[in-house]
């Protein structure tokens, strides 16, 4: 079968693509561009409010910086345990494209014809993309949907104390966010050194997993939807005093 990414160029891609292709050849990654920064504070503005994304900035600004620096070490070594390659994929492999949802990426896809595409990253892909093709469309989740839809689903499912949902879900695309039906969910085991940081690490390691699970069922014809009874919510990043409170109360990193 033929598989293809569309992604962002990033570490977690990049790694993604690197033990996924060792086992199953990935034939091009479409990788998309930045998100204009503009562009996307004003529409985080106009669904959260002014106050809230402000928050969030002075989060990403003052909290995941210094968290990066502190946790760098044991980034490290679980890149190096779980034999993470972080090789640049090649270029000759590369298709780049301003956005997932443009026209030139439909024409990709069109000419391309895949079974399979893995999604890493990138925005909301529109429904003119998912009905251009009639590959299976999977996504890997850092968080147990539908409970923890959106960002950051590690740390919220701590923040409330649900332990049980602490982990990944390997999705298929469809027209919402997070929304598709579920192929694989499964926890991640943290420990009191990990951090806000540190759980995608952990998630993505899983997920690679689960995702190679979902490719050996979708070749052997063997895929199957599951359904849990969990709420539907959607999450987004915790602003500064969000964190520092739950850092407070409840020793949440």
């Amino acid at each position: 079968m033929k598989i293809i990414m569309l992604a962002k160029d990033s570490r977690s891609s990049r790694i993604m693509y690197n033990s996924i292709n060792k086992e199953f050849s990935i034939s091009k990654v479409i990788f998309e561009s930045d998100v204009d920064k503009y562009k996307l504070l004003k529409r985080r503005i106009k669904r959260l409010g002014t106050l809230r994304v402000f928050g969030q900035i002075l989060f990403q600004l003052l909290i995941v910086k210094v968290l990066k620096k502190i946790s760098s070490k044991r980034i490290g070594l679980y890149i190096e345990s779980f034999d993470f390659n972080t090789t640049a994929v090649g270029e000759e492999k590369i298709i780049r494209v301003n956005s997932v949802n443009e026209e030139q990426t439909i024409e990709n896809i069109k000419e391309i014809d895949p079974d399979i595409i893995l999604v890493n990253g990138t925005r909301i892909i529109s429904s003119k993309v998912i009905d251009c093709t009639n590959a299976t469309i999977v996504n890997t989740h850092v968080g147990i949907t539908p409970k923890y839809r959106g960002v950051h689903g590690a740390y919220w499912a701590l923040v409330n104390n649900d332990y049980e949902n602490v982990g990944v879900t390997v999705h298929l695309i469809d027209k919402g966010i997070d929304t598709g039906g579920i192929i694989y969910q499964e926890k991640i085991v943290i420990d009191s050194k990990d951090n806000f940081v540190t759980y995608p690490i952990l998630q993505l390691d899983k997920g690679i997993t689960l995702l190679k699970y979902t490719i050996k069922d979708i070749i052997e014809g063997k895929l199957s939807v599951k359904e849990n009874d969990l709420e539907s919510k959607l999450w987004s990043h915790p602003t500064l005093w969000e964190y520092l409170y739950y850092r407070i109360v409840k020793n949440i990193k």
